[in-house]
């Protein structure tokens, strides 16, 4: 045999070897898959909301609902050790802000220190935002902070268990 068939006939028993045990053949990640990822979350204007930088990465099973629908579609073919930068937008983070989660609660009903930006609990299970205040009522908003906003996400995958 020459020394290019020698090197055809390694190659091939490679390629056998790899299909056979699926090492190489790897597609990223895939539904059902548990992943550990690091990432940064920050809004158009630049600012960070959230990061796992720092700490332990965020573990979560690929499909299962447990986190939001654009970044568990993100992660879905990536492999260890990729980055990659996602900008998703409401629909498939928090949603659009809904106005019927708006409402207005005479100022008697309020906390008398009770301030713009505070969160306050509402009939013992939600939680809202106070937006605006004027002499006769406070304007709760118990949207998700986040909806309405796009979200960007620098994501780094660190590891995939099936």
């Amino acid at each position: 045999m020459s020394g290019d068939a020698i090197k055809r006939y390694i190659a091939l028993i490679v390629l056998i070897a790899i299909a056979a045990t699926g090492c190489g053949n790897d597609g990223g990640v895939a539904v059902g898959d548990t992943v550990s990822v690091h990432y940064t979350g920050t809004l158009d204007d630049g600012t960070e909301f959230e990061s796992s930088r720092g700490r332990e990465p965020l573990e979560f099973e690929v499909g299962s609902d447990q986190v939001i629908t654009g970044f568990d579609e993100a992660v879905r073919g990536m492999t260890v050790g990729e980055i990659k930068t996602v900008r998703i937008p409401p629909e498939d983070a928090y949603g659009s802000v809904d106005s019927e989660k708006i409402f207005r609660v005479p100022i008697e009903e309020a906390p008398e220190d009770v301030a713009i930006g505070d969160e306050v609990l509402i009939d013992g299970s939600t939680f809202g935002r106070v937006t605006a205040i004027d002499v006769t009522s406070v304007t709760i908003d118990t949207n998700h902070r986040f909806a309405g906003l796009a979200l960007t996400f620098e994501i780094e995958l660190v590891s995939v268990a099936d």
